[in-house]
């Protein structure tokens, strides 16, 4: 069971940030996917593993998340023992599950990476209510930082009940222009230029940007060799670690996955337009056959 993400969407599209031109076709093809097979996580039952893999067995539950390598929107996919694969929490569904690593991991890279969240500190979550956003209120609460969300009208209520200690309606407030600094702004659409992050910031914060433009992602490493504010945009890291975390945090009970919609694969362009609209609230999942 994979997920329809907007890393699946880019490489199919080969349509990257804003700025970067033809060159997400340099990663992804010239002229189509250079994978054939999308998906870059999922979830699902072993059916067959190696003669010298004792660390997984047949009919156990697994997430595994192949990154860019991709591959996932399939009914069966082969995977190293050693590569990005956890046991499957027992309290996640299999849609939950899937939905785990590639917003769960990004999260991981910019909140505690890069913008090296701390407890007691305060944090913006700008897109609180998508994949990345829903995953960064719950990790940065996890974390002990009082958290600010900022999602539409309709997802407030989704968006506190992850934990977020406020919930701004951006419809009806521009929290940019409120005067207002935090220690750590996480801008998880590319929603902000630097520039309005600079500002918002305390003189020692630290901006980070999911999806940033190229010029962000220039703009960041020089302003932080500037002063004590720190920036950051670009690809996350994705590592193992990072996603037996995640399921730690999820067997806990402080990590949950938000699932938007589930499609069936026959509804796989339907899925790909949700996620494509930017009105989704979580994540999307494909599910190929019940597990």
């Amino acid at each position: 069971m994979p997920q329809a993400s907007p890393a699946v969407i880019g490489a199919r599209t080969m349509i990257g940030p804003s700025g970067f031109g033809p060159i997400p076709r340099l990663a992804f093809g010239l002229f189509r996917p250079r994978r054939k097979v999308l998906g870059t996580e999922m979830a699902g039952r072993i059916e067959a593993v190696g003669k010298d893999v004792t660390t997984f067995a047949v009919g156990e539950d697994v997430i595994a998340f192949t990154g860019l390598e991709m591959g996932c929107h399939a009914e069966y996919i082969t995977m190293p023992a050693n590569g990005k694969v956890v046991h499957k929490p027992q309290n996640l569904s299999f849609p939950q599950a899937a939905a785990l690593s590639f917003a769960g991991t990004s999260a991981l890279h910019f909140l505690r990476g890069k913008g090296d969240v701390k407890s007691g500190e305060t944090v913006l979550i700008i897109g609180a209510s998508g994949a990345l956003g829903t995953m960064g209120v719950q990790i940065a609460k996890y974390f002990g930082a009082h958290v600010t969300g900022v999602c539409s009208t309709a997802d407030l209520e989704l968006v506190s009940s992850l934990g977020a200690d406020r919930v701004v309606d951006y419809t009806q407030t521009d929290i940019t222009s409120s005067g207002e600094i935090f220690d750590v702004v996480f801008d998880t659409v590319g929603a902000l230029p630097l520039g309005k992050i600079r500002r918002m910031l305390r003189p020692s914060g630290r901006g980070v940007v999911a999806a940033g433009s190229l010029l962000d992602n220039i703009t960041a490493p020089i302003w932080s060799l500037m002063g004590d504010q720190k920036f950051s945009a670009g690809i996350a890291a994705e590592t193992v670690e990072d996603m037996r975390l995640l399921a730690d945090m999820a067997a806990k009970g402080a990590l949950r996955p938000v699932i938007d919609r589930v499609y069936s694969l026959d509804q796989i362009t339907l899925a790909h337009a949700h996620v494509g609209s930017g009105h989704k609230a979580g994540n999307v999942v494909v599910e190929l056959a019940q597990a």
